[in-house]
């Protein structure tokens, strides 16, 4: 990989970060961190696998994030003109808006009458289904290392053999009799 191409690499990564970031906030990795606001404490969408997430070819958008993050940098910059914002040349322009303004563009741009909206509502939709569910991850293995969001959602863990039973049932009844011809690992004889 060449010298220029690595540093849009390394752009295009900290742009999706900070709109990740601005989706489902979260607290910075470490004291320098640009792509991460600080806008909250505990981890976010970043720490949960943004990125991971909208990287994975099932997500159907990969192809289409070095677009997107160029996008999002030329909005940032017309934002950042229009409102009178000074922007650090050392990241790019959408890391460089602080977090109420990355806000305000990010609510724009998913707004009804945005000609662009659906890419950039994929990317809301992506960040959060990082957090909240850890979709590009099997569900037991981010359980057992601690995915930030199904910890703070509090997303039980399943039971030593890696089976969810739920014997206390979430409405504090069992919605019906199990029918007598179920086996003792829940399917029907």
């Amino acid at each position: 990989m060449d010298p220029g191409t690595a540093q849009q690499q390394v752009a295009r990564t900290m742009t999706l970060e900070a709109f990740a970031d601005t989706i489902v906030p979260g607290e910075k990795r470490f004291p320098a961190d640009r792509s991460v606001a600080g806008a909250a404490s505990g981890g976010g969408a970043v720490v949960a696998g943004a990125i991971e997430l909208l990287e994975t070819p099932a997500a159907g958008v990969a192809g289409g994030l070095t677009d997107l993050a160029r996008m999002l940098n030329e909005h940032a910059t017309a934002y950042a003109r229009e409102h009178g914002r000074d922007l650090d040349g050392d990241v790019p322009a959408f890391v460089a808006l602080a977090f109420d303004d990355r806000s305000a563009l990010v609510r724009a741009l998913t707004g009804p009458d945005h000609p662009e909206r659906d890419g950039w509502v994929a990317l809301a939709l992506f960040s959060n289904m990082a957090f909240d569910t850890a979709a590009h991850r099997h569900t037991t293995e981010a359980i057992a290392e601690g995915h930030v969001g199904l910890a703070t959602m509090g997303f039980a863990a399943p039971d030593p053999d890696g089976l969810w039973r739920f014997p206390a049932y979430s409405y504090g009844r069992p919605l019906a009799d199990l029918h007598p011809d179920t086996t003792a690992s829940g399917s029907l004889a």
